[in-house]
């Protein structure tokens, strides 16, 4: 039997779409493997979102080769689709998806043995493409379809939208991904119910900008009222799904969050009291140098709307220090929101110009040496607000679903903090709901009990 492997970085939207790779190739009747099992096929979903993500990408491609000299190697994602010049000179036996419209085409071209047809010219690089015997006879118009299940994992991400006209200056995101689409709610009510009879109790919806989920643009200008609440009807429809018990969101900017969103989350009880928002600086000067649409000021009021309609959430962020023309002041100015706003998780990013972004040419640029200390001062701070936001629940009841990793039994709280089981509960199988008592915060996260 053919083999086959699918090696993911970046984001949970890549995530989801190697899932869906993973399924058209069973259906081709090729089985999954490690890639040190030397598989005929590998595909490296790609992500370029900063320097380092295209580095480790092309590390992952130079592997490949490295470990199997003869497989066939795809190469998708977000890296192909741009024209940086870091994809040349990859070898005969690699194909470039520059288009994410033709990836299933070109697994079939691939599995197939044929090269490059007109359609696609410019789109691959396939000098050398040798057939891959499949026991399946190939459809003629190979296409995505919606997830069965999400292998591997117990979350089941859930891709709702695609695509940015943003144009946040940092961000080559919305030259990776431009068109910014929508998926019919039928359609991912049907996938949902067909994840929760795989077996998973908690999804997580996904997407390059889910908050403007049902919109044409992300740019809330164009919006009429300025204002979006297909979101939150869907999240109310995805809520009365029988045995889905948990519900996420993946990340959302502070204008996504309104009274008629938290309307959902309080009256759905399996939507999880967790919202993560991207706040990326605390100073106004440094946020309108990086074309946000918001103000610290407006994202404050909506950490003071969340905490007025939700029990206790927990509020997560990213943070980007270095940024081009931060000074002291506006690093400063981040501290003290992500002090107030109390965090109970903050994902530091040191500035990283990414060729083809507007951010890349700025004036201003902060030192290595400042933009070091500034990360590990905001890496403590991150410790310590998370460390105290979990304090509060000592002694009470959470609901975890477990995992198993390193041979421990733990598992994320509805307010996403991980929680280690005792070792007299390791009998506990994994994607177990469990109430358990908190007794005792930790460094990582907390101890608990099973009730």
């Amino acid at each position: 039997m053919k083999t086959f492997s699918i090696n993911t970085l970046g984001c949970k939207v890549n995530q989801y779409e190697s899932q869906q790779v993973r399924e058209l190739l069973e259906r081709f009747g090729l089985t999954g493997v490690e890639i040190a099992d030397k598989p005929e096929l590998v595909i490296i979903n790609t992500c370029c979102v900063t320097h380092t993500a295209s580095a480790k990408s092309r590390q992952y491609i130079h592997k490949a080769q490295k470990l199997n000299p003869d497989a066939n190697i795809v190469v998708c994602g977000c890296l192909p689709t741009v024209q940086t010049g870091e994809l040349d000179n990859l070898g005969n036996n690699v194909c470039l998806v520059r288009s994410r419209d033709t990836l299933a085409a070109m697994l079939k071209q691939v599995i197939s043995g044929k090269t490059a047809e007109p359609d696609y010219q410019g789109n691959i690089k396939a000098e050398k493409c040798p057939k891959i015997k499949c026991k399946n006879k190939l459809n003629n118009q190979p296409i995505f379809t919606a997830l069965t299940s999400f292998e591997g994992h117990t979350r089941a991400f859930l891709k709702i939208q695609d695509g940015c006209d943003g144009f946040c200056s940092y961000c080559i995101v919305p030259k990776t991904r431009p068109v910014v689409q929508n998926r019919r709610v039928g359609e991912i009510l049907e996938e949902a119910q067909g994840l929760v009879n795989a077996g998973h109790k908690e999804i997580v919806l996904t997407g390059i900008f889910i908050g403007a989920f049902g919109q044409e643009t992300v740019r809330r200008k164009n919006w009429p009222n300025q204002e979006n609440n297909h979101l939150a009807e869907l999240l109310e429809k995805l809520a009365e799904i029988p045995n889905l018990a948990r519900i996420r969101l993946s990340s959302l900017e502070p204008a996504d969050v309104t009274e008629r969103l938290l309307d959902a989350f309080c009256r759905c009880r399996n939507i999880m009291p967790h919202l993560h928002l991207s706040l990326q600086s605390g100073s106004e000067k440094i946020l309108k140098r990086m074309c946000r649409q918001y103000t610290a000021e407006e994202f404050r009021e909506k950490v003071g709307l969340i905490k007025s309609r939700l029990d206790r959430p927990a509020i997560t962020a990213d943070i980007i220090v270095g940024f081009p023309g931060e000074e002291d002041c506006d690093f400063e100015k981040t501290v003290e929101l992500a002090k107030e706003t109390g965090f109970s998780k903050i994902h530091v990013f040191s500035f990283s110009p990414r060729k083809g972004t507007a951010a890349a040419k700025m004036q201003g640029v902060v030192k290595k040496e400042v933009m070091k200390e500034r990360s590990e001062i905001m890496l403590k701070l991150d410790k310590e607000l998370g460390y105290k936001f979990r304090q509060q629940f000592v002694g009470e009841t959470a609901t975890v679903l477990t995992e198993n990793a390193n041979g421990e039994v733990c598992g994320r709280s509805e307010r996403y903090f991980m929680v280690d089981i005792k070792e007299s509960y390791k009998n506990l199988k994994n994607n177990e709901l469990v109430e358990v008592r908190l007794i005792e915060n930790s460094k990582n996260g907390m101890i608990g009990e099973v009730v």
